[in-house]
């Protein structure tokens, strides 16, 4: 993808800081743009504007909680003061329990709810106040496979996840209706390998991990790229969001038994959890976190299906022309034998 369509442009990404979004943030100022990143902790703020910093372009740290609608609203108009007119808002924070839902107190839900969901929801609010004024711009939303499929253990962030496509479903059909030109997508991904698995609340007797095959944030970041330069209502990032949200549309039933039987296991290593780590739920986690996770001896580097996707546009012609000049050969073949 050529840089020239990101080359000073202005991009907001939340949860910036670390894992998926400090890495779209460096994807982003690789290819020339100015990049805002806001989350709660200042010290990694900073240690990210840094290493973002190198790649060129000018970084603006804003310590924001994405669930104060004012703070968000504030954080805006910094953004549009100090760096310029918003391009693009990627909407990525988000927060977790892994616990079964009796386990999970009142309090720690409606964190999870807030940070996830309605983070998304004032994010959306603020970038669609400016854009609007010019009739312009981009919003991504960071989605999942669990937006579709449901497991257990993460019932708070399945349903933000659910709410979230809901509510972008409606938002998309309002400015439809208003013939806006502002672009409102979503990318779903599949399990990558962030800090988040280290720093948030858990309950279960072993550590967590994501639900294998894992890739590298970078594969992700890429698809918000990808995403915020080109058209498109949904991207699937990988295999595995393919066919967990297809699977679902097909048999549901099916899976919730499978996700009843395999899930459970599939999110936990075989390390015990001490039950003394630190959680980000209220408060951030002190501690220097990059992109990666502790999954990088497992994680992959790329994914096929998203290059695929992105570049459909040649393939499918290609493919529908090398099968006519296929069928073409054999009864050709047929003709003269």
């Amino acid at each position: 993808m050529s840089s020239n369509l990101l080359r000073d442009r202005i991009v907001v990404v939340t949860g910036g800081s670390a894992g998926l979004g400090r890495a779209a943030a460096s994807a982003f100022a690789r290819r020339g743009a100015h990049v805002a990143i806001l989350a709660r902790d200042a010290d990694r703020l900073n240690e990210a504007q840094q290493e973002i910093e190198q790649y060129g372009g000018r970084v603006l740290a804003l310590p924001v909680d994405v669930a104060d609608a004012a703070a968000v609203h504030e954080a805006a108009d910094e953004v549009e003061r100090k760096l310029g007119l918003i391009d693009i808002w990627v909407n990525n924070a988000m927060s977790t329990v892994f616990a079964p839902f009796l386990q999970i107190e009142p309090a720690e839900f409606k964190r999870v709810t807030e940070v996830t969901y309605l983070g998304f929801v004032y994010g959306t609010m603020a970038a669609l106040n400016r854009m609007r004024r010019r009739d312009r711009g981009v919003i991504v939303q960071v989605g999942s496979a669990l937006a579709y499929r449901s497991i257990p253990l993460q019932s708070a962030y399945c349903g933000a996840k659910h709410a979230v496509n809901g509510f972008t479903d409606s938002v998309r059909c309002e400015l439809i209706h208003e013939r806006s030109r502002i672009h409102l997508t979503t990318v779903h991904m599949p399990a990558l390998n962030t800090p988040q698995f280290d720093w948030c609340l858990s309950r279960m007797p072993r550590r967590a991990q994501p639900v294998p095959p894992i890739f590298q944030p970078e594969v992700g970041a890429d698809a918000i790229v990808w995403a915020a330069t080109h058209r498109r209502r949904e991207w699937y990032v990988a295999w595995p969001s393919l066919k967990t949200i297809i699977g679902n549309k097909l048999f549901p039933a099916l899976g919730d038994r499978l996700a009843a039987k395999d899930a459970w296991d599939q999110q936990m290593t075989k390390q015990l959890n001490s039950g003394v780590a630190a959680a980000n739920l209220f408060t951030p986690v002190k501690g220097q976190q990059g992109s990666h996770g502790r999954f990088d001896a497992r994680a992959r580097p790329r994914s096929r299906e998203l290059w695929v996707s992105q570049h459909r546009n040649w393939l499918l012609p290609l493919s529908f022309a090398a099968l006519v000049i296929g069928i073409g050969a054999y009864l050709h073949g047929q003709q003269t034998a």
